[in-house]
């Protein structure tokens, strides 16, 4: 009952965070970058497939709430969902078959990325109506964006699960 009450509240943590750091914004060339996959990615890495994917889907739909994007949030909850939940099972897949290190980390966070890239392509394409054109539009911006934050995940990663570990003793 304890580690059940535990991970709620860490995956009440993670959705916090996501929609915050949704709100921290990089600039990039033709575009920024918000932060809020960074938590998605370490919230699956964390909590893992029920919590991790709550928590992600959580998180970022409540930014778009209280950004005024209502017609994204939908939208938004499944893409970074299912972003987190592929996270997990290639982490677990490739960690099984490979010793876990960086570079597999990198590699899952970047395939993961590739999820809410083609998400919201598909969702701006399709439900929002923008047409296949006017969606392509958006694609660059989202693969800077999950470039981004998978490489600040993947550096993350390690001290934040120390973090954890010490504040669970």
């Amino acid at each position: 009952m304890k580690r059940r009450v535990n991970k709620i509240i860490m995956a009440s943590l993670f959705a916090a965070f996501a929609c915050l750091f949704t709100f921290i914004y990089i600039p990039l060339p033709l575009g920024y970058a918000n932060l809020g996959d960074v938590i998605v990615i370490l919230g699956a890495f964390l909590l893992g497939p029920l919590y991790g994917v709550l928590a992600a889907g959580i998180g970022p739909a409540l930014a778009d709430l209280f950004m005024g994007y209502a017609m994204y949030i939908p939208g938004t909850f499944v893409i970074k969902a299912l972003v987190a939940l592929t996270f997990v099972i290639l982490y677990r897949t490739f960690s099984r078959k490979f010793k876990a290190n960086f570079v597999v980390f990198v590699l899952c966070a970047m395939l993961s990325e590739c999820v809410m890239v083609g998400g919201y392509y598909l969702y701006e394409s399709l439900l929002l109506g923008y047409g296949f054109a006017g969606a392509a539009a958006s694609i660059y911006g989202n693969c800077m964006q999950g470039t981004v934050c998978a490489i600040i995940a993947s550096v993350l990663h390690k001290p934040v699960s120390q973090l954890l570990a010490n504040i669970n003793k």
